[in-house]
């Protein structure tokens, strides 16, 4: 328990007053329930003369406790404000006095208006998301198993939300006696307890639907629907709602994309001692939300309805209809699978992974491990293993590791005492009973090698994710076509539908080229909605 709002910058003496005159003044009595735990949103509070009380209700599973205290001339809120998170703290005024309630557009008025405000309050709410997700974790637990893929997917999708949430290992004492206490069997995990109610067989959807993060209409139509949130997805909606466009962003699993998963980006400009792509890509979903964007994930998008020209329609897989304006894909692509015997049996065990994020690479130091790729993803997750004291094997079908690999992750690799390079070679099997224990490496016309490995991380290729694009035009592999001779720059054949990032036929494959993709490709929406 903290006795101040925790973490982040404050407001000084001018700017209270200033951000006061956004909201109304209300006399609050001791006792009053300002939000409260449940609740589908709330309001920014400043408080003038009262106290208040943030405090995690009580549950069956956990008494009720104070997470802090706000006090004259604090305010209260955090990034739920802009995420629309259903409330899972409750305030509680217990020192009666004067509170001003600045309500959603307000809000919004004040971090399109105010610079300085717009700075102290996105900062202290980003702050306070990651005390709050110590202080308030109990507010969702998860149970599981590390190694078993569905719980993986849980704790990816809460952590690239940065939701506060507690993690109990189904294994360890504390997350048996979560699963006695809350009646969670072994065949229902992994779980999830929000708010004391528990979720069996939990899915990121099903939690996202308990959080009051799955797709609703707030009554605004949308100038722009942003489908990915990857790189090109977040840029194009933080550069559509900057320049006062109503934007929508829809991601069927998390935010961030491929990118979310690289261990360590180092060719990115403005970081020159490199960023992983999960900050990268949390710091500009902060940065959307301050605009205004509306971000539902996960969020399946299954089709394009393109019957009314002027109002593309984006269908979602519960039979919503998204309609806009225009429509931005930034879908990307996927990393393939290899066609060998068990592959499917060790996926779901948790041995193979695609992704080379902290969660994913925890756990395996002093183990052998396998990369499979030959691009830059593959490099950045062999250092990253190496470094935390795995032995790695780096599988490179081609000859030469510097076709598709920048050089400064190159040289790196060739000098790196503990990644071995297998250069012309494939992966032909996969050994082991219940887990993965040793893999076959061949070379064409050469003898088969049989080497240790508990985890295989692949970074194969990539099929675009472009089946639900009814209607518009694609290449031979289902890569989106930009290249129409009256097109505007990432136009595709439907005049309000434009592509962006990996998903886009001939597009370079770079985080940097992905943001100028998407932020370029809202100049071409300014043009087509002008005939609007």
């Amino acid at each position: 328990m903290t006795d101040n709002p925790p973490g982040g910058p404050r407001l000084d003496d001018e700017q209270f007053r200033r951000l006061a005159g956004y909201g109304t003044v209300e006399h609050a009595e001791t006792g009053r329930r300002l939000y409260v735990t449940g609740d589908d949103t709330y309001d920014l509070f400043l408080l003038g003369s009262a106290s208040v009380d943030i405090v995690r209700e009580a549950t069956t599973i956990e008494p009720e406790h104070r997470v802090y205290q706000g006090r004259p001339g604090d305010f209260l809120g955090e990034l739920s404000l802009l995420t629309g998170q259903h409330v899972y703290l409750t305030a509680r005024v217990v020192s009666a006095g004067d509170v001003v309630r600045v309500g959603a557009a307000g809000l919004r008025r004040v971090l399109a208006e105010q610079v300085d405000l717009a700075d102290v309050l996105i900062e202290a709410f980003r702050a306070r998301r990651d005390t709050i997700r110590a202080a308030a974790g109990n507010a969702l637990e998860i149970v599981g198993r590390s190694g078993d893929v569905a719980a993986r997917d849980l704790r990816t999708y809460v952590a690239q939300l940065l939701l506060p949430h507690a993690w109990f290992d189904a294994d360890a004492v504390p997350g048996i006696a979560l699963m006695r206490s809350a009646g969670i069997g072994e065949a229902e995990l992994p779980a999830a307890v929000v708010n004391g109610t528990v979720l069996r067989r939990a899915t990121p959807g099903a939690l996202a639907e308990a959080l009051g993060l799955t797709y609703r209409t707030d009554g605004r139509p949308a100038d722009l629907v942003v489908v990915g949130s990857g790189p090109a997805g977040l840029a194009a909606a933080v550069y559509a709602a900057s320049e006062g466009l109503a934007t929508v962003l829809l991601d069927r699993s998390g935010i961030g994309g491929q990118a979310a998963k690289s261990a360590r980006i180092e060719n990115y400009l403005g970081f020159p001692q490199g960023v992983s792509g999960e900050s990268l890509t949390r710091l500009a979903m902060i940065q959307a939300l301050k605009f205004g964007v509306r971000i539902f994930s996960p969020c399946a998008v299954t089709d394009l309805d393109l019957s009314e020209p002027r109002r593309p329609t984006v269908l979602l897989a519960d039979g919503s209809r998204v309609e806009a304006r225009a429509v931005i894909a930034a879908t990307g692509a996927q990393y393939r699978r290899l066609d060998i015997p068990r592959w499917a049996a060790f996926e779901r065990a948790g041995c193979i992974r695609y992704a080379a994020s902290e969660l994913d690479v925890r756990g395996y130091e002093d183990q052998p491990v396998t990369v499979i790729g030959g691009a830059n993803s593959a490099g950045q997750a062999a250092l990253s293993l190496a470094a935390r004291g795995a032995t790695v094997d780096l599988v490179v079908r081609g000859a030469d590791l510097g076709a598709r690999m920048s050089s400064y992750l190159t040289d790196r690799i060739h000098k790196h005492p503990a990644i071995r390079l297998h250069t012309g070679a494939a992966v032909r099997d996969l050994l082991g009973t219940d887990t993965l224990e040793s893999i076959v490496v061949g070379r064409d016309g050469a003898r088969a090698d049989r080497l240790d490995c508990r985890a295989l991380f692949c970074f194969i290729g990539a099929d675009p994710v472009s089946d639900w694009l009814t209607g518009v035009a694609r290449d031979e592999r289902g890569f989106v076509r930009t290249d129409g001779r009256s097109a505007l720059p990432f136009q595709t054949s439907a005049a309000r539908v434009f592509a962006v990032g990996d998903l886009r036929s001939g597009s370079i494959k770079r985080v940097a080229t992905a943001v100028g993709e998407g932020a370029s490709a809202v100049s071409s929406v300014h043009a087509v909605l002008a005939d609007d």
